[in-house]
């Protein structure tokens, strides 16, 4: 096997850069593929306020897991670096597409009404609470679905236990959540400043250092819920 990576990869710096910008633009390409979607339907909708919303936050559906995939897909080119990127990448997306659905659909339900509250709130008797309440609780759900993204795509544990463990990363690694909350605010900057078809051109780097930010948590996943 090691052979086989050797003679395909190759030793020099150039081959290896060759093949790690291969992988690169195989991870652009599938993200840009399962992203499309998304950008399209908020590019349809533009900004919209109170229950059109809704559809703004169902358009997230294909994230995750592709998100998921890209995660496990770069694990796997670290353990075996062979120039076939997109195999890793496809088997990711088919082997967690039902762990990552079965948190991500209700994430993205109680996401729906709480961007409505947020954005409507005012409307409503005591919405002067009801909008600040709903805002902190967005950002929780946000933060929460990073860590829940991490567990899923590198463990399979039952949706309760990764909940669980989920919501013990969101405070053990808070360190990763400020990451992930950092990496958030930055995504939503792209959108405010460009588009969302500039944010899709550079979700590659995004998955890249979403890689590097939630190693703390798949360590400390591994070293205290794993045998």
């Amino acid at each position: 096997m090691a052979d086989r990576l050797v003679a395909e990869v190759g030793t020099g710096y150039v081959s290896r850069a060759a093949a790690t910008m291969y992988r690169w633009m195989v991870l652009a390409a599938f993200l840009a593929l399962c992203g499309a979607p998304t950008v399209l339907v908020w590019m349809a909708l533009g900004l919209t306020e109170g229950a059109s919303s809704i559809f703004y936050v169902a358009a997230l559906l294909p994230i995750a897991p592709a998100l998921s995939a890209a995660l496990y897909a770069q694990r796997a080119w670290e353990e075996e670096p062979d120039l076939r990127p997109a195999r890793p990448l496809w088997r990711g997306l088919v082997r967690n597409l039902k762990d990552v659905l079965a948190w991500w659909v209700p994430v993205l339900v109680i996401a729906g009404v709480l961007v409505v509250n947020a954005i409507s709130g005012a409307a409503a008797p005591g919405g002067a609470i009801l909008q600040p309440i709903a805002i902190v609780l967005l950002v929780v759900l946000a933060l929460w679905s990073g860590h829940l993204l991490v567990v899923t795509s590198y463990f399979s544990f039952r949706t309760r236990d990764a909940m669980r463990i989920a919501a013990a990363e969101l405070f053990t690694q808070w360190r990763t959540t400020l990451a992930f909350a950092c990496l958030a605010f930055v995504a939503a900057a792209v959108v405010a400043m460009a588009s969302e078809a500039v944010l899709l051109l550079c979700a590659w780097a995004f998955a890249l250092v979403l890689r590097v930010i939630s190693r703390p948590v798949e360590t400390d996943v591994k070293s205290r819920f794993t045998r």
